[in-house]
């Protein structure tokens, strides 16, 4: 039952053994003093002790506290999704499991979206922590989503962020496969707010964010929420072709004009190549949209929980 009240924090943990049991206490203690809130903790199949600690945690805290394990690690938007699908707060906060965002942002956050009418709230870093691979990948990302999703310029997609109960509801009717969280909330929504955060260094443990699975996020934006890469194919089909028929036109120009020079066997092999390759890049990127239409049509599930903690669901 959604409670107008209440705060929602979703949380999605993956190998946080180290981090969680701490984060959580910070975000109790200094939280409930002032607002209502429940941690949902989505454990994304984690190889180290997270549920050993999540399970404490729940224990300790059974109002505040729900914890889900899911069958087998779906990623990082599956994860949020299954956070949303049991979340019943009136705002849902969705933050990362590894203490960049200190909980004093946290609080900035709510005050922030308690005191305006926006469907979702992002923030943004005057200085990011992450890793230059990371860093490197969020801007690739946010440079792509400009174009794919129409989003603004001036927007970070910040995996920190506030969502509205109206907004949740909406993206929780997405059922299909390949969840892309920011591409849900672009397409429904431009009633976005932005707020700057402190940012802090990874203290504890390393990314998550391998360089497969930004491929693959990559991918979900493309494919998911976007028909640019079908249409950039024909453009670039088209540029190729009329490039093609220059060519030709010059190598006849050329036999005419110099009739003793010999045939280009080398250019006919590179052009022949470039050309293969292009064709089969855009043969896979068609692939790569059948083959999910194709998942998505045997109904493969975003997530899947195997245990669930909630001292409020009966």
């Amino acid at each position: 039952m959604i409670d107008s009240k209440l705060i929602s924090i979703v949380i999605p943990v993956f190998n946080a053994e180290e981090s969680i049991t701490d984060l959580a206490n910070a975000l109790i203690n200094n939280l409930s003093e002032n607002f209502k809130i429940e941690l949902i903790l989505i454990n994304d199949c984690s190889k180290d002790k997270s549920e050993s600690k999540c399970l404490k945690l729940f224990k300790k805290y059974p109002k505040n506290v729900k914890y889900y394990r899911l069958a087998k690690n779906v990623g990082e938007h599956n994860a949020v999704m299954a956070g949303l699908n049991n979340a019943n707060g009136v705002w849902a906060i969705v933050m990362d499991d590894d203490f960049q965002n200190p909980v004093s942002e946290v609080i900035k956050l709510i005050n922030f979206i308690l005191r305006n009418n926006y469907d979702v709230v992002y923030t943004k870093y005057n200085e990011k922590k992450h890793s230059a691979f990371r860093n490197l990948g969020s801007y690739f990302n946010n440079k792509v989503a400009n174009i794919m999703l129409k989003k603004p310029n001036d927007l970070y997609l910040s995996s920190f962020k506030a969502i509205s109960r109206n907004l949740i509801s909406e993206i929780i009717k997405y059922k299909l496969p390949y969840p892309y969280i920011d591409g849900l909330i672009l397409r429904t929504t431009s009633s976005i707010g932005v707020i700057e955060v402190e940012h802090n260094s990874r203290l504890i443990g390393r990314s998550g964010y391998t360089f497969k699975k930004l491929i693959s996020l990559w991918l979900n934006m493309f494919t998911n929420f976007s028909v640019v890469p079908l249409r950039l194919s024909t453009v670039v089909g088209t540029i190729l072709s009329f490039g093609g028929f220059l060519f030709a036109i010059a190598t006849l120009i050329e036999k005419f004009l110099y009739p003793e020079l010999p045939q280009g066997y080398a250019s006919i092999v590179i052009i022949f190549i470039i050309f293969s390759g292009v064709q089969l890049i855009f043969i896979g990127l068609i692939g790569e949209y059948i083959g999910r239409l194709f998942i998505s049509n045997n109904k493969h599930p975003q997530f899947f929980i195997t245990k669930k903690c909630d001292a409020n669901e009966k």
